[in-house]
């Protein structure tokens, strides 16, 4: 994990659940002698990541309509602390103290992006979403914990067709947007990357059990497909970003698949872009980040 990742040590339990005691019914000590969860249980995996905000967000309260995507709080810091790396780089020359102006698209009923922005860092995050229901429940979210309004907006995306249009103001300048894209073409695709996800934590579970799974961990149509999943959906927003190049310093996007990444290379480069990817490692996965900007940087100081 990144250097300011506050999740980089091994989860404290004892602490975490004088925080949040609800999580303590699923906490266990395994054959290592080490406290864990079963993260094939949803409801542990929740109380675990509502204690994570609530401990190092200070948060004063927080809950997810039944539905949608539970957010996997170290990977989402993960990618932040990236993209702040990036910007101070930038823009700054290093800088501890740089407060940004973020817009987060997908915000997801989670709000996840703008809690991390906005109570590690400072920023003044914006969060929109296409679905109304993630819009109210993230709004909930906000309104829960005293100060959080101030530094978190989020807006509803009225129109499918458009990312940034309607959503970014006249004469409103951020400078960096962030997003977690639709990863899937379809619901059956969905359906079954989420079955086969589950498959490697939960292989002495039953065929029910992992149904379970699928419809608590499995999120919203906009939270995990879109037609042509994140291949389209990004080249998508590389082609409306050109329209707010001047309103934007950077734009960045989460590339789950490193085999897209070919493709949107071509795209930016035909839209003249400087862009940069940076991999990011989570445990034994890796992600990848990649951002590209209009103006007259290098490339390589996207």
């Amino acid at each position: 994990m990144h250097l300011d990742n506050p999740h980089r040590n091994p989860y404290n339990f004892e602490t975490l659940i004088q925080t949040n005691q609800e999580l303590e019914a699923f906490v266990f000590t395994n054959e290592h002698e080490i406290q864990t969860i079963d993260f094939a249980n949803p409801k542990g995996v929740f109380q675990l990541n509502k204690a994570l905000l609530l401990h190092h967000y200070k948060l004063d309260h927080y809950e997810l309509p039944i539905g949608h995507l539970c957010p996997a709080v170290p990977g989402r810091a993960d990618y932040l602390c990236h993209v702040k790396t990036l910007l101070d780089e930038r823009i700054t020359g290093s800088s501890d103290t740089a407060s940004y102006k973020v817009l987060d698209i997908g915000v997801g009923a989670n709000c996840i992006y703008p809690i991390i922005g906005a109570q590690l860092f400072n920023w003044n995050m914006v969060g929109v979403d296409i679905n109304s229901d993630a819009v109210a429940s993230a709004k909930e979210i906000v309104a829960a914990t005293k100060g959080l309004e101030s530094n978190i907006d989020i807006r509803h995306q009225t129109n499918n067709a458009n990312i940034f249009t309607g959503i970014i103001k006249k004469d409103e300048y951020f400078n960096v947007t962030v997003c977690n894209p639709p990863f899937h073409t379809s619901e059956i695709e969905a359906t079954k990357g989420t079955m086969r996800k589950l498959a490697n934590i939960s292989k002495d579970k039953d065929y029910a059990f992992r149904q379970e799974l699928v419809q608590n961990f499995g999120g919203k149509a906009n939270e995990l497909w879109c037609n042509g999943g994140e291949a389209l959906f990004i080249k998508r927003m590389i082609k409306q970003s050109l329209k707010y190049k001047k309103q934007v310093g950077v734009f960045t996007t989460l590339v789950s698949n490193k085999a897209h990444l070919n493709k949107l290379y071509k795209q930016l480069d035909k839209a003249k872009a400087n862009h940069k990817t940076v991999v990011m490692h989570i445990g034994n996965k890796n992600s990848r980040m990649l951002a590209w900007s209009f103006d007259d940087q290098n490339p390589t100081d996207v």
